[in-house]
């Protein structure tokens, strides 16, 4: 828990909350001990869409596809959703979600390890740089890996959201304060966040959101070399 408990608690009860077939699926999900976005980051996304209105959005990790439908639910009328996933015991339940909530025309799930699916992805439509909004939840180890691919995908405007970011506040902490088995996704979560607010083509801001939520802008090409241009005169790196 980032933020006091009950902070967190008062905050969620102001939310006017999902329709009662989220409601259902979230509560099965939790029963059965399958990993679910937050109450408040649920709260982010639909703020978030209702502001960008995508009318194409990139999900990475599909799990039994909560986040999907939820996003979904708030989307304007045609918007379209593709989400990826590689867990094989995950994708048959996610497309019976899919189907049993009647949105199978609205999501597409593609099958398979995010890395190569999204290296293969033209995106919407065959145009590279098409999805409006891309939400962030695969393998936390995994995202500085996706990024560039994530990036080419995105268009110019559009937002990167990615969810995890803080591990419960882990992420402040030394590497040797952390577990060895999660020094590894400490360390890539670290060089992630850096990434993302240094990268020329962003403009990002952390959020202590659920657990925690990173919201990327991508700026339009021409300020983007605008951007560089002056870092180099200050003789600043500049991230490709």
């Amino acid at each position: 828990m980032i933020l006091e408990e009950r902070l967190t608690a008062f905050l969620n009860s102001l939310d006017t909350g999902n329709p009662a077939w989220l409601n259902e699926l979230e509560k099965e999900a939790r029963e059965t001990n399958v990993p679910v976005i937050r109450p408040e980051t649920q709260s982010l996304l639909r703020t978030l869409i209702a502001a960008k209105q995508p009318s194409e959005i990139l999900e990475v990790g599909t799990a039994i596809g909560f986040s999907a439908l939820c996003m979904s639910e708030y989307a304007s009328e045609g918007c379209h959703i593709t989400t990826i996933e590689k867990y094989e015991k995950r994708i048959p339940v996610a497309r019976e979600n899919f189907r049993r909530f009647g949105k199978e025309e609205q999501i597409t799930l593609l099958e398979g390890d995010a890395a190569q699916v999204l290296s293969c992805l033209e995106g919407p439509h065959d145009r590279p740089g098409a999805f409006d909004l891309i939400f962030m939840d695969a393998a936390k180890g995994q995202y500085p890996v996706l990024l560039p691919q994530v990036l080419r995908l995105l268009s110019d405007g559009g937002l990167l959201v990615s969810d995890n970011v803080l591990q419960d506040g882990d992420i402040l902490e030394s590497r040797y304060a952390v577990t060895r088995r999660n020094r590894t996704i400490h360390a890539r979560m670290r060089e992630y966040l850096y990434e993302l607010k240094h990268h020329p083509a962003l403009v990002t801001s952390i959020l202590p959101v659920g657990d925690g939520v990173a919201v990327s802008v991508k700026r339009e090409k021409s300020r983007t070399s605008e951007e560089s241009g002056r870092k180099a005169e200050k003789g600043d790196p500049v991230r490709a």
